[in-house]
């Protein structure tokens, strides 16, 4: 055999110890042990190797092991600008969506991903639900001081005649251009308290369907480290943020957002095939007690929505209100009071009406409108009426 053939035969050994060779060249390689000892050596060693390597097991790290290392570097050495406890969801779901998409391929990025919310569905592609997310995330950029990432809208002035040429809708362009990709079809512009977040996401998306995906990718990142940074320097998480719809606190901003950047992250690991780990525990428990502190408000807007479940106008107020005991299970286990009947209604006392029981993970998928209220598994005992009351009201938290 000459040296030219030994060297082919000796760069297969790789590929045979993992049981990736050819069943010809396998074959071949293995008659070639038999008189070889240095290959046969080399062999032994690799298969060797390949052994410690299990195909039962998954390639990707746990999810839990990325705040594992952090808490052990915190604990050598703490950190010169730590990150709030409020701003830690948000550090740590902006981190794990961007882990997936750099793992994104050309034909990946072009995948549509659907996001539900109460009021319809947006089919997106990856880059556009990064624009989505970017753009409600100006909203806290701008209560911080730092710059805005939607450009601003265009003056009142009349706009120019209309183009003779049919108008085409502007996304990211594809990686691949040699089969043209469908239309995606979209929900039209949301009017009410959505109109501005509606109207800050068209102009982005605008601004950015140019752009190849990965540069997309980096705008957001950077900005998520920003608003980081920014956290840090603002601990107590008071200052307050217009998003449009609600102004809320700082601190309960960060863990909106945080919410919603792990349910579209999952939208798009959903569309790409990809397996997305759920929080860790100590951040869905956060997202769990803002949703309980926001379900008032969405029986409010439920209330508004179905009159029926108004009380009549000019009743007296009732005497006592009614409460809901919510009992969350799994890692985020908790319970908490839930006044059902609003403003209007007098003192709470006594015991509460209902009881409802259902895991903390598919509360905040339910607030997203990312299940079907009337298919949720719950535990309840009482009045099962307040119980569909606010199984119906929690959707009414997701947007657009």
């Amino acid at each position: 055999m000459n040296e030219e053939r030994h060297d082919a035969l000796r760069s297969l050994l790789g590929a045979w110890s993992l049981g990736a060779c050819p069943p010809r060249e396998a074959a071949e390689l293995e008659h070639h042990l038999r008189g070889c000892a240095e290959c046969a050596e080399e062999a032994a060693r690799l298969r060797d190797a390949a052994g410690w390597l299990s195909l039962d097991e998954p390639l990707d790290q746990p999810g839990s092991l990325r705040q594992q290392v952090l808490d052990w570097c915190l604990a050598r050495r703490p950190a010169e600008l730590p990150v709030p406890a409020w701003g830690m969801p948000y550090t740590a779901e902006t981190a794990k969506l961007d882990a997936l998409l750099r793992d994104l391929g050309p034909e990946e990025w072009q995948e549509v991903a659907e996001l539900p919310w109460h009021g319809g569905a947006e089919l997106l592609r990856p880059a556009e639900v990064l624009g989505r997310l970017t753009a409600v995330d100006g909203f806290l950029a701008l209560a911080l001081g730092l710059p805005d990432p939607v450009p601003v809208a265009a003056s009142s002035a009349p706009a120019p005649a209309p183009s003779p040429a049919p108008a085409v809708e502007r996304r990211v362009p594809p990686q691949e251009t040699a089969l043209p990709l469908p239309r995606v079809p979209r929900v039209p512009p949301q009017g009410g308290p959505y109109a501005a977040v509606t109207a800050r996401t068209a102009r982005l998306l605008a601004d950015q369907a140019g752009l190849p995906p990965q540069s997309v990718r980096a705008r957001w990142r950077q900005q998520t480290h920003d608003l980081v940074r920014s956290a840090a320097l603002a601990p107590q998480g008071s200052t307050p943020v217009d998003l449009g719809f609600a102004v809320l606190p700082l601190r309960d901003a960060f863990v909106d957002r945080a919410l919603e950047c792990y349910v579209h992250g999952e939208d798009v690991a959903r569309a790409v095939a990809y397996p997305y780990d759920p929080p860790a525990p100590q951040h869905l428990r956060q997202m769990v007690q803002l949703v309980v502190r926001l379900l008032p408000r969405a029986l409010a807007g439920l209330r508004a929505a179905r009159p029926e479940l108004a009380r009549v106008p000019g009743a007296p107020a009732v005497r006592e209100a009614r409460r809901l005991r919510l009992v969350v299970d799994g890692p985020a286990a908790g319970e908490w009071l839930v006044p059902l009947d609003g403003e209007q209604a007098g003192p709470p006392g006594g015991e509460p009406v209902a009881s409802m029981v259902l895991d903390g993970l598919e509360l905040c998928q339910l607030a997203a409108a990312h299940r079907d209220p009337d298919r949720l598994p719950v535990g309840e005992h009482g009045d099962r009426a307040a119980v569909r009351e606010v199984l119906h009201a929690l959707p009414l938290l997701s947007r657009p």
